[in-house]
């Protein structure tokens, strides 16, 4: 099957288009390759074209943009699974067959000729080697001891079989604690993990009456020893008195068995019993450590793949999910960045003006890192005086000072084991500035009023709008914490040096507003489009994120219009600043269109008597939006003296 386009969404749902030739234009044209017919897409809304490594998406400007995964693109090479979303049209990418080809008749191999005088057919339930009477019988063994022996083996080669064919590691996990306590006269059984991250720890019990999945308490002597000697153990109270807390429990005989992946403890099994007259023996040791053998492999090639699972989230998260758009060089040069200091556990500070993307850029780190699933703690350096940023960063106790009327645990404590992030760092008082120093240092601190250290597992993520050096020569920052900072450090550049993002910034936000406000994608006018693009925005990404919602809320349809536009961009929008790439053409016709407009809202008041809402009756407009118009267009004083 040659690579094609999906359709799950949309009015094409079902169908499957086949990528043929070197570009497809997709738009809602009679004539485009793709045609959708849903008034939603831009006539020419994109293009497909083909290219050396495969096939790549060109957003062509429409109204509603072009998205890959969810985030906006201008132009992106698409890989094999991509969705690509078009207002209401979503595609699944195949760029895969979807099966081998069929060899022909010609290429088939000759069947080679085979006549058996002998033919045996056994179904594999059927083996007697899964079935404990049969094998007894077949290896000539008839006293009760070698029956067990017959059903020991059977029961190995079963649980050796299901470990095969079971995927994940719970799902492994439950069938070796169903197989041992099928096995072994136990009341209780666990598989505990050996570094208590492994993989969760499972319960078994077998008790009438039990819920069967509570967990209970262990021998921590009994496990130590296992771990450390790397060889199975099992404790039988009538024959030896192994230890006070085993006895205490009341517990008649105890198993322990480690699970070895490559000679390194991957966990331990672990079972137990304290019904009267019940013991374990050395037949159900051996037992337990060739089903410990067993089940090692599989086990440890299941928590390996759920690793690269979780990774890959990670990834996926990181990219799809932090909230950066952008595909300018400059930002480019960020997303290798984030990428490569991701995984590592190395300080990092991000530089750059307000409003640039430093917390986004923050919170795609700590996805993209092996602290993924622990917390990420923001706090912002500048917007508390330095009381409370002390009492917020690392708590205090009780009494500590007037109001501290219990303990407060600060941000260093919520954040260990994830990543702390200090936003506007240059604005820490220097004495906050030297705890922190120390915090750094030793991986400690102590709470205010508090004389007890505790220890913090923290990666530490600064950012800052000011020139540090600058202010270590003023003596407003620390040279010894700068230089502890700035292991790391990524520039986050201003819009206004990646001006070609700006199309793709609106668009991702007027898909999140719209389908917050209005539950569906808002587009943007090419006349809106093009006053975003020539606008400096000194807030950068921020600004421009609440223009575009402010536009969303305030619309009356479903495309951004200028007049929707905060009036700083249309004050600018002057005939002089028009992007010079627009030509002297586009420059006669914004000016010739808002001289109409002109013409006939200053017409339409004045026949209405200088009455707004009659005169945006007569023009068919609602009344806020024509004030709106009249604000946008610099109207207001002379229609003002019509009344």
């Amino acid at each position: 099957m040659p690579p094609s386009l999906v359709a799950l969404t949309g009015p094409l749902q079902g169908q499957t288009f086949e990528l043929l030739g070197d570009e497809i234009a997709v738009g809602r044209h009679p004539a485009s390759g793709l045609r959708i017919p849903d008034s939603a897409i831009s006539r020419q809304h994109c293009l497909l074209r083909r290219t050396a490594a495969g096939w790549q998406v060109v957003d062509l400007g429409s109204r509603r943009g072009t998205f890959v995964n969810g985030q906006p693109v201008g132009e992106r090479a698409l890989e094999h699974g991509d969705f690509l979303l078009l207002c209401e049209s979503t595609f699944l990418v195949s760029l895969r067959p979807a099966r081998m080809e069929e060899p022909s008749p010609a290429e088939e191999p000759e069947e080679p000729a085979f006549l058996g005088e002998t033919e045996i057919r056994l179904s594999v339930a059927d083996s007697l080697y899964l079935r404990p009477e049969s094998l007894g019988a077949a290896l000539g063994l008839s006293d009760p001891s070698a029956e067990r022996t017959a059903r020991s083996l059977s029961a190995l080669l079963a649980l050796g079989a299901a470990a095969g064919s079971l995927t994940g590691s719970e799902a492994l996990g439950r069938h070796l604690l169903e197989r041992a306590l099928a096995a072994v006269p136990a009341e209780r059984a666990a598989l505990l993990p050996a570094d208590g991250e492994a993989f969760p720890a499972l319960y078994r019990r077998v008790t009438a009456g039990s819920d069967g999945e509570r967990p209970f308490a262990v021998s921590a002597t009994v496990t130590a020893r296992v771990l450390g000697e790397c060889t199975a153990l099992l404790l039988d109270t009538a024959r030896e008195d192994p230890s006070r807390s085993v006895e205490a429990a009341g517990i008649r005989s105890l198993a322990c068995v480690p699970l070895l992946s490559l000679d390194r403890p991957l966990g331990l099994l672990y079972l137990d019993t304290r019904e009267p007259g019940v013991h374990f023996d050395a037949d159900h040791l051996q037992w337990l450590a060739a089903a410990a053998a067993l089940a090692a492999g599989p086990l440890a090639a299941a928590l390996r793949a759920e690793r690269l699972e979780g990774e890959n989230r990670r990834l996926q998260a990181a990219e799809l999910g932090h909230g950066l758009v952008g595909e300018s060089p400059a930002m480019r040069r960020v997303y290798e960045l984030v990428t490569r200091v991701a995984p590592t556990a190395a300080t990092v500070l991000l530089l750059g003006e307000s409003g640039t993307g430093k917390e986004l850029a923050a919170r795609a780190i700590h996805l993209a890192s092996p602290r993924a699933g622990r917390p990420f703690v923001a706090i912002n350096c500048a917007s508390l005086s330095e009381t409370l940023l002390e009492s917020e960063l690392f708590g205090h106790e009780k009494g500590a000072f007037t109001g501290a009327v219990e303990r407060k645990t600060g941000k260093l404590e919520v954040a260990h084991g994830g990543t702390l992030f200090l936003d506007e760092v240059g604005e820490m008082p220097l004495p906050l500035q030297a705890r922190l120093l120390r915090v750094l240092q030793e991986r400690t601190f102590e709470r205010v009023g508090g004389t007890r250290s505790q220890a913090v597992d923290i990666r530490l993520i600064a950012a800052t709008n000011r020139d540090l050096p600058r202010g270590i020569a003023e003596g407003t920052f620390r040279a010894d914490l700068y230089y502890r900072l700035n292991v790391v450090s990524i520039a986050m550049p201003p819009l206004r040096e990646r001006r070609e993002d700006i199309p793709l910034l609106a668009s991702h936000f007027a898909s999140l507003h719209g389908l917050a406000v209005r539950g569906k994608v808002v587009g943007i006018s090419p006349e809106a489009r093009a006053l975003l693009a020539r606008y400096d925005w000194p807030g950068n990404v921020r600004e421009l994120g609440n223009a575009v919602e402010r536009a969303v809320v305030l619309g009356l349809d479903d495309t951004i219009h200028p007049e929707d536009l905060p009036e700083t961009l249309l004050e600018t929008a002057s005939a002089s600043s028009i992007d010079a790439a627009e030509g002297p053409a586009a420059t006669r016709y914004h000016d010739a269109v808002n001289d109409l407009k002109r013409r006939l809202i200053v017409d339409a008041v004045r026949e209405s008597g200088g009455t707004i809402t009659r005169a945006a009756e007569r023009l068919g407009l609602h009344p806020n939006h024509l004030h709106r118009v009249i604000t946008s267009l610099g109207l207001r004083d002379e229609i003002e003296g019509l009344g």
